[in-house]
């Protein structure tokens, strides 16, 4: 049978927002920082539109939501030039963020090459990405934004680049990034709900839990091949307390016994898994799954509990 397909039309983006502070605000919301986020591996908590850097204001000054690192939003509803380009840098300075996003209506060459050339000349800390923003309706319907990543920091260069052992990364890092980087592609293959950063040569991978009381810290142990979740409480004694108070009635619907430790800063509630081989690439997709589902379990009962403290 036959079925009828619509055409796909590009709608002017000055015809939806006829000015960049009406695009600011609109970006600015939670569910449309969300979806800028999800495009670039980053949980985006909006902090204030027009911040000022001097006699100059950013559009959009952000954190992420997992680190607390600073996030600076510049928007263009035209093509690249060297003010904005001029204008990110200072800005970057100026709130000492480490997360620099220029969203442009589209890119010219040389500028796509300066991005890509200050992601090369930085440390690993710092990344810039350069994304394009077009709308796009279908007979009619509502217009609906599309975020085009054109330019990333490259975390595999810049792992290396900070490394201290004459630029190499040692093994164990790098089995750390590759299954870090593995992990993120198999989840985000299942379920695109969840939001995930951009993977490190670490031991420990964060996702948020929507809140900026608390995260899900997932944890590998080379030295004794555990794999690890846990909820991690920055500074928040009370929530810890709160949660500590009904431990019996957690542990019951997390289906095990957890390790509560209530440090000097951070507080943890955590669950660990014994492996044979943590890097064995047979028993990999069963250790993502494993670490996928503890995330999604970990959200849905600790996250009701947080609503209930907010209370």
């Amino acid at each position: 049978m036959k079925k009828n397909l619509a055409k796909l039309q590009k709608i002017d983006l000055r015809d939806v927002w006829g000015i960049e502070p009406d695009f600011t605000n609109w970006l600015a919301q939670k569910e449309n920082l969300d979806l800028l986020g999800e495009g670039i591996g980053v949980d985006i908590k909006p902090i204030k539109t027009e911040a000022n850097v001097g006699q100059f204001k950013v559009d959009i000054l952000a954190e992420e939501e997992s680190s607390g690192r600073k996030i600076i939003i510049e928007n263009q509803l035209e093509d690249t030039n060297h003010d904005h380009l001029g204008k990110i840098i200072t800005y970057a300075s100026g709130y000492d963020a480490e997360i620099i996003i220029w969203v442009v209506r589209d890119v010219r060459e040389e500028h796509q090459r300066a991005v890509e050339w200050l992601n090369e000349h930085t440390d690993e800390k710092t990344g810039y990405f350069l994304i394009k923003v077009e709308l796009w309706q279908i007979e009619g319907s509502n217009p609906a934004p599309k975020f085009d990543v054109l330019v990333s920091p490259n975390e595999w260069a810049k792992a290396i680049k900070a490394s201290p052992a004459g630029g190499e990364l040692s093994n164990t890092k790098l089995q750390q990034l590759d299954f870090w980087t593995k992990f993120k592609g198999f989840v985000r293959a299942k379920d695109t709900r969840i939001r995930l950063q951009t993977p490190r040569p670490q031991h420990w991978y964060y996702v948020s839990m929507g809140s900026s009381e608390a995260l899900v810290a997932l944890t590998i142990n080379t030295r004794e091949n555990l794999l690890g979740c846990e909820i991690y409480i920055s500074r928040n004694k009370e929530l810890f307390k709160f949660l500590q108070e009904r431990k019996e009635e957690l542990e019951k619907e997390i289906g095990e016994q957890a390790e509560w430790v209530d440090a000097a800063v951070a507080s943890r509630i955590k669950i660990k898994k014994e492996i044979p081989d943590l890097f064995s690439q047979s028993e990999a997709e069963n250790y993502y799954v494993w670490l996928y589902e503890k995330t999604v379990q970990f959200q849905k009962v600790f996250g009701r509990y947080f609503r209930e403290f907010n209370k």
